[in-house]
């Protein structure tokens, strides 16, 4: 990524949208705005609604402003969980219009800074039950239809459906998506083995490609460990792009979600206990370029994501960002670098301040 320069090496025409970029290599995504404006004081932990948007649009705005100085490709509109099923949970459903087109001008201001996209954002609703796929889906149709018609009226590049547990639910979205005529990226989460309806991931995502879908895959309750066997076999599985971000937790065979982890004491360590489990940027970018390597289109880093992740991520794949400017130099540490180069360095610096 770079500047805002329409023209530049990597991207030779101005603002090219999601496909484009996908034909011409690695789409970097990055997320994870829940945990991180929960960590930052912006959101309850619990209802994971996203006041924060219309309570303190500030705090987003920089959120966007630090993920793409790190790199990321794409602004996501705050809209997880922006639906009316949970805004009623916390007593503002009145508020549905107005926080999802906030949302969505946040993430267009920040893009505009840079030569990224928009994307409108729709997910699980909690609402969908599979042993009533018409009524439930209907509910749930009508929900996907007021977010994804707002984010096209705001301007949206592209609708990323993720985090669904039910197949029948991911159709629903895309096919609401489609109607609008946006590309749609449609992943799945599920912190068991196949979705709540019983497919595989390989045939949930096959599923969603022959109904349409421009971009398959899976995105949270997994950490890079647990996430890559999956997506190893949905590659062998689809055809059309790829995407994959995980959370940066280190998940293992026998605790195979960030739902599953358990502290020394066997006390559950989600939601708010994950800190010790949190994957270092170095892990990170090597899941970048595992991802890459495996053919992956759509890279990126889903709940407890923060920028220093995306920017090893960006730099593991070969990119200079505008935050690769403070990319750590541990030469200059005045106890784990080069001693004496540093007391040159200190010295020349006082000199040209005399």
């Amino acid at each position: 990524m770079t500047e805002a320069q329409p023209g530049s090496p990597r991207y030779p025409d101005a603002m090219p949208g999601l496909l484009d970029r996908l034909r011409d290599g690695v789409v970097l995504g990055a997320e994870g705005y829940l945990f991180e404006l929960e960590r930052r004081g912006y959101l309850k932990s619990g209802p994971y609604v996203p006041e924060v948007v219309l309570d303190h649009p500030e705090a987003v705005a920089e959120l966007h402003r630090e993920f793409l100085r790190a790199g990321a490709e794409v602004m996501v509109a705050f809209t997880y969980y922006g639906h009316e099923e949970k805004l009623r949970a916390v007593g503002r459903a009145g508020d549905v219009e107005a926080l999802n087109r906030q949302a969505l001008r946040l993430a267009r201001e920040a893009a505009a800074e840079c030569d990224a996209l928009v994307a409108g954002n729709i997910c699980n609703t909690w609402a969908y039950d599979p042993a009533d796929p018409e009524g439930s889906g209907e509910r749930v149709r009508r929900m996907y239809r007021d977010q994804v018609r707002w984010a096209a009226e705001e301007g949206a590049d592209f609708i990323l459906s993720e985090t669904n547990d039910y197949v029948g639910e991911a159709l629903i979205g895309l096919q609401v998506i489609r109607e609008h005529g946006l590309p749609a990226i449609v992943t799945f989460a599920s912190s068991e083995d196949a979705t709540i309806d019983g497919h595989s991931f390989e045939d949930a995502c096959r599923r969603l490609e022959d109904a349409g879908a421009d971009v398959v895959g899976l995105n949270c309750s997994r950490g890079p460990a647990t996430l890559m066997p999956l997506l190893e076999r949905i590659r062998a599985a689809v055809s059309c792009p790829l995407a994959a971000q995980p959370v940066p937790y280190r998940t293992s065979a026998d605790q195979p979600t960030f739902q599953s982890l358990r502290d020394g004491t066997g006390g559950r360590a989600f939601p708010i206990a994950l800190d010790p489990f949190t994957c270092t940027r170095f892990e990170m970018a090597d899941f970048a370029t595992a991802a890459r390597d495996l053919g992956i289109g759509y890279i990126g880093v889903c709940c407890g994501g923060a920028p220093h992740h995306v920017r090893a991520m960006a730099e593991a794949l070969g990119r200079t960002v505008p935050a690769s400017r403070y990319s750590p130099d541990l030469s200059l540490h005045p106890i784990l670098g080069d001693v004496a180069a540093t007391a040159e360095r200190y010295a020349s610096w006082r000199d040209d301040e005399a």
